[in-house]
């Protein structure tokens, strides 16, 4: 490794957070020495961090969520470890309109008074309307036999002859739940109710979703399953009460971003969320990737060694609430800053008690959906780690579910890593992986047992381990990411991806 002087007063100002030099994006050169940093970045340190952010939210109401008191202590104690290592981290601060879903309800009235139970049968959307209605329901152009392709509700043909006043059984695919929704409330609709696919036989597209509508929408929507979507299709006379109560709460809150010296124009952007939702503390989402870059920023410093690359660390904020931090950092930069970022390294829950190794598929092969020219090799650096360590990976696509998002609709190369969330554990992954065979990869996701005791310390260690490998080797490479003379400047194609953050867009 080329050995350099830490500069500790390099930093960033407010003022200047997002101003950068002219230059080509960096390339990996797999040659650095990442050994001394991997043997000092360790998860008994990690874990300390994890139980101060434990009892941060203790001491808050069982959270950290974004604009709460949880969040702004978990930040002061983020800010004052960078700041005992030298670094100048800084706040940029944004505000944003969350969502609140207060309450929601959902019953057959007709023919057969049933109540539905919410979180098993139906969910409230993100950004429902709030109303409460009782009426017939029309189905709107349904398929629910062969390949169950459809295209329901995403045209405004789809709505002729609605009749208004009506609610409307739409079907999942093809197109936004925004668009379905709005359609439908253009056509009369007075409520909707949005079923699962029920295509491909996985699980996915058969039980029970969320989703979000994106912006604030005039009618109530709820979701449900693909079976429980087709027995209402077939039931004469059905009329349905839905009611949703929800709200909309100005949110201020920030990202922290902290900088080491080295070339402006070859950033490597080190990213994980830092707010948890609100039903629970969220260590291993995502205290976990938190920790993991915090004490991978503390012992470069520690090292004496000024990396080549500027690496910034950012701690995201809202990424619970839709990806927010990251996409208001991505949304203030330029051009030639866009250029001038090499690539985004994301860490969203590295520690999962049922882990699979998971890296994100930068080449779209197997998984079909590639990030920006470049982010193959992003791939290719930590799947030569972990071969070298005799750890076996598996890929994951960008399907939206993190802060990479922003990054790689703008063009900006990404990857990173992650174990695994509320999906279960497959027979196969079992054999190479260890753990249970169906439970979900983090059983406590998303809920108030998602505490410093649902971190995996084995998986921690070899995942903290792989962050610093790739995070010191694009700090020190030489040549540009995507290989070539200059940064792409576009998005990806990316309009496939079907999430943004947790909850599901089409």
């Amino acid at each position: 490794m080329k050995t350099h002087r830490f500069r500790r007063g390099a930093a960033i100002t407010a003022a200047t957070a997002l101003a950068f030099g002219i230059g080509l994006p960096a390339q990996a050169d797999n040659g650095t020495n990442t050994s001394a940093l991997r043997d000092a970045v360790t998860a008994e340190n990690i874990f300390g961090h994890l139980q101060a952010l434990q009892d941060v939210a203790d001491a808050n109401g069982g959270n950290r969520a974004a604009g709460t008191p949880g969040y702004e202590a978990s930040a002061q104690y983020i800010e004052a470890q960078l700041r005992s290592a030298g670094y100048a981290p800084v706040r940029q601060s944004f505000s944003y309109e969350r969502f609140v879903l207060n309450s929601a309800e959902f019953e057959q009235v007709a023919p057969t008074p049933t109540d539905y139970t919410e979180e098993q049968d139906f969910l409230g959307m993100d950004y429902s309307g709030s109303d409460d209605v009782i009426a017939p329901v029309t189905a709107v152009d349904i398929n629910l036999t062969g390949d169950r392709a459809s295209t329901s509700g995403c045209e405004t043909a789809d709505f002729a002859g609605f009749p208004a006043g009506n609610i409307a059984l739409i079907q999942r695919g093809t197109c936004d739940f925004a668009l379905k929704v709005s359609n439908a409330a253009a056509a009369g609709a007075v409520g909707v109710v949005l079923f699962n696919q029920g295509n491909g036989g996985t699980a996915d597209r058969l039980d029970l979703f969320g989703g979000t509508l994106g912006t604030l929408q005039d009618i109530p929507a709820v979701t449900t399953s693909f079976d429980l979507g087709a027995e209402l299709a077939g039931t004469d006379g059905l009329e349905v009460r839905i009611a949703v109560d929800a709200e909309i709460v100005q949110t201020e809150t920030f990202n922290i971003l902290a900088d080491t010296a080295g070339r402006a124009d070859r950033t490597v952007v080190v990213g994980a969320h830092l707010d948890s939702v609100p039903e629970g503390p969220g260590i291993n989402d995502n205290g976990s990737g938190s920790a993991a870059i915090l004490e991978t920023a503390l012992q470069i410093a520690a090292s004496g060694d000024e990396p080549r690359n500027r690496v910034r660390f950012a701690f995201w904020g809202g990424e619970e609430d839709g990806l927010l931090g990251s996409e208001h950092y991505v949304s203030k930069l330029t051009k030639k800053d866009i250029k001038n970022h090499a690539l985004n390294l994301n860490f969203d829950m590295v520690g999962s008690p049922n882990a699979v190794r998971f890296v994100y598929d930068g080449d779209g092969d197997p998984l079909g959906l590639a990030g920006p020219n470049g982010s193959a090799n992003i791939e290719r650096i930590f799947e030569d780690y972990f071969a070298s360590q005799g750890l076996a990976t598996e890929p994951t696509d960008f399907d939206g579910r993190s802060d990479y998002f922003a990054f790689i609709n703008n063009g900006i190369p990404a990857g990173g890593l992650f174990t695994g969330a509320e999906g279960e554990k497959t027979a196969e992954q079992a054999a190479i992986y260890g753990g249970t065979v169906g439970a979900p990869f983090d059983p406590c996701y998303h809920q108030a047992c998602d505490t410093v005791d649902n971190v995996d310390p084995v998986v921690l260690e070899q995942m903290a381990d792989a962050i610093a490998h790739a995070t010191l080797t694009f700090a020190e490479t030489t040549s540009a990411v995507n290989g070539t003379a200059k940064g792409n400047g576009k998005g990806s194609g990316n309009g496939k991806m079907e999430f943004k953050g947790h909850q599901a867009i089409r």
